[in-house]
């Protein structure tokens, strides 16, 4: 990346005082990557052209450790994550804003490598970041770098996903493999060499959830993507608002051996780890075959699998019947053991 004569190597208080400093940043960084025209107004807000459906609006905040690992970095990451949320809703994502904390120090090429990759990941989702806001706080009132990102969608008027629609019967269906995004952070925070590709999952799940709107309209009742808590507590959530049983069989969920491996070397359980580009689908059983055929025709979801059913057996509960024939219960994730995972 060719750096900028005039831009300062770090982070200074006086590039978040609105001043001349505070312009040349925004002038020298992030419009020279983030080039929407709507952002490059400068205005206090962006006006959006009126759209046709019901509007979908989310918000998150990230403050990943560390802010670049293996598969991505706190940039994209914060993009496809807000993107997922207003997805998990059938909504279509329209433009997002962004927010930045930036600790005092903080080196500048440090902050153009993610202001390129939160460009680069809106550009291959096409949603542009159309507003912003960046603030600087004293050395060791932050670490690095806090992002938060808002997205507003659009959900057609026919669509209706959510978990009120799970019913008995429902398959359960993962989108790819489990715990590579929480695993690959752990490990790299660790300082851990574990053999095999990991890194994290992060992308986009929006086109994946469009064209399953589109081909099979209603076939899809419910869609969650198991970021902080894993699948375990994705699940719980979903079977304690249904009271109904999510059945889970374990030889089912696909997971990659280095996952698996690592998870083992740590003490960890898979199921509990943080996954930044899966999603969790209920869907009608006579639509299940299709759903997955469909998922599996897609980079975003071809390694998807049947992992279980929606059932009555436990009202509110997560069972897993496991590899050597026996049942357990899945609890919600207790406490906070995994930090800044997203």
């Amino acid at each position: 990346m060719e750096r900028l004569p005039n831009v300062m190597k770090t982070i200074l208080l006086d590039h978040g005082s609105g001043g001349r400093a505070s312009q040349q940043l925004i002038g020298e960084v992030f419009l020279r990557y983030l080039d929407d025209p709507v952002l490059h107004r400068l205005e206090d807000c962006a006006v959006l052209e009126a759209q046709t459906g019901r509007l979908a609006f989310s918000t998150d905040s990230y403050v990943v450790d560390p802010i670049f690992f293996p598969g991505g970095n706190i940039g994209e990451l914060a993009v496809n994550g807000t993107i997922n949320d207003l997805a998990m809703r059938g909504a279509r994502p329209l433009c997002l804003s962004l927010g930045l904390i930036l600790e005092e120090g903080l080196a500048v090429d440090d902050l153009e490598r993610i202001i390129a990759a939160i460009a680069g990941a809106g550009k291959t989702a096409g949603v542009p970041i159309v507003t912003g806001d960046t603030k600087v706080v004293p050395r060791g009132k932050a670490d690095k770098i806090f992002i938060n990102t808002s997205g507003i969608g659009v959900v057609d008027s026919d669509c209706e996903i959510t978990a009120d629609r799970a019913g008995k019967g429902d398959r359960i269906i993962l989108s790819g493999t489990l715990a590579d995004h929480g695993i690959t952070i752990l490990t790299r925070r660790a300082g851990l060499k574990v053999a095999g590709d990991l890194k994290s999952d992060t992308m986009a799940l929006h086109t994946l959830v469009a064209l399953l709107n589109s081909k099979l309209s209603g076939a899809v009742h419910t869609l969650r993507d198991p970021t902080r808590g894993g699948l375990a507590t994705t699940l719980s959530e979903i079977a304690e608002a249904t009271n109904l049983c999510m059945m889970l069989d374990e030889t089912a969920i696909p997971i990659r051996p280095a996952v698996a491996a690592a998870c083992e070397l740590m003490g960890l359980d898979p199921l509990y780890l943080a996954n930044e580009g899966k999603c969790t689908a209920l869907v009608a059983a006579d639509k299940a075959d299709k759903v997955l055929a469909l998922m599996r025709s897609t980079r975003e979801g071809r390694d998807a699998a049947v992992i279980g059913e929606v059932t009555a057996d436990y009202p509110g509960r997560v069972v897993l019947k496991t590899a050597i024939g026996g049942e357990r219960l899945v609890e919600p994730l207790s406490g906070e053991p995994l930090p800044r995972i997203c």
